[in-house]
């Protein structure tokens, strides 16, 4: 048996469906969320699991399917891949469908640059880990007097 439960827009907890089943199958967390959607649940925003192999397997599909846009060689092909996805989302995942519509030319910017900077710029690691560090530092000295004592502990992190 597998229960959905979310928190709604007012932050109140609602339980949304259950469901049974011979196993955590693939095929059976895909049949659930769908049951969902049927019944009139929308705009979800977060999903939360056990690490139940069949949900991860059933959003890994359609993740996988987005990501055959990013291993093509230039804008022009991985510009046609991403409209081709889109497409083929759009009977099951309608919103998804026009997420991607409205959201292509920024997803894909990076595409535009030389292929031997694509792997600089695409992901976001680098920048997150610098912006840790700092946080980490930061939050050791708790409250700054001024903000040049600021920019002279930043400044020397950036240095290192």
């Amino acid at each position: 048996m597998i229960i959905a439960v979310a928190v709604n827009a007012e932050g109140v907890r609602e339980r949304l469906g259950m469901a049974i089943g011979p196993s955590e199958a693939e095929p059976f967390w895909t049949d659930f969320p769908r049951s969902l959607t049927r019944r009139g649940l929308r705009g979800v925003k977060l999903v939360i699991s056990d690490a139940h192999e069949g949900l991860k397997a059933a959003a890994a599909k359609v993740l996988a399917a987005i990501n055959t846009a990013f291993a093509q060689e230039s804008f022009e092909t991985a510009n046609a891949q991403w409209r081709a996805v889109s497409d083929q989302l759009r009977g099951k995942f309608p919103k998804l469908a026009d997420l991607m519509d409205g959201t292509e030319t920024d997803v894909l910017a990076f595409m535009t640059f030389p292929t031997a900077h694509r792997t600089q710029i695409h992901p976001t690691n680098p920048l997150e880990r610098l912006n840790a560090e700092i946080k980490r530092r930061t939050e050791v000295v708790g409250i700054f007097p001024n903000e040049a004592s600021i920019t002279r502990l930043v400044g020397g992190l950036l240095l290192e």
